[in-house]
């Protein structure tokens, strides 16, 4: 049971969000451009990133709808998000995914631990400086919503298909579409 009374029927940050609209809008947008809008690195990249922060931070609720929407910009590969959340660096992914993934580990943990050998390990790998700040801004950002919906103690269902679902639909329509959902018209866009 949630802390507080959240609107029943919304699970995780929807729950939260839809409580306060006013703080969702932006909370929304962060998200839409982290993770779904225009960027070298995919959709499906980002979605890791933000999967990963999430497991590190024991976050079931984030890291089961990021890891169904990874899974889904990624052709619904769901073994790879697994891998990546268990051990990263054997999985199939990019070495500059990986090197961007021990940073998003270490903002994780506490951002002074990113070290200037890992910024260079990231370039060495062909990371962009862009990038590099949008990892950053990630792991940062997943770990406040992580905290957001395990502070308030949301609802969190266990229903994998649930969450494929969802994962599939706001990798197709993206995070301020799928908002409408839950916000009032003048808050969502």
């Amino acid at each position: 049971m949630a802390h507080i009374k959240l609107p029943e029927g919304l699970p995780g940050i929807r729950g939260a969000m839809a409580f306060r609209p006013e703080t969702a809008r932006p909370l929304n947008d962060l998200v839409e451009v982290l993770l779904h809008a225009p960027n070298s690195l995919t959709p499906g990249d980002r979605e890791l990133i933000a999967t990963y922060v999430s497991s590190e931070n024991d976050c079931y609720y984030c890291q089961t709808i990021h890891g169904a929407i990874a899974a889904a910009s990624l052709n619904g590969d769901e073994a790879l998000v697994k891998q990546v959340k268990h051990d990263f660096h054997n999985a199939a992914i990019s070495e500059k995914l990986k090197a961007l993934l021990v940073i998003a580990g270490k903002v994780q943990r506490g951002g002074k631990h990113v070290t200037t050998e890992d910024v260079a390990a990231a370039r060495a790998q062909g990371a962009t400086d862009i990038e590099i700040h949008d990892t950053v801004l990630i792991a940062a950002a997943f770990c406040m919503f992580n905290r957001y919906v395990d502070g308030l103690a949301t609802i969190q269902p266990r229903d994998e298909a649930m969450y494929r679902e969802r994962g599939k639909w706001i990798a197709r329509e993206g995070y301020v579409n799928v908002s409408k959902e839950y916000l009032p018209a003048e808050t969502a866009h």
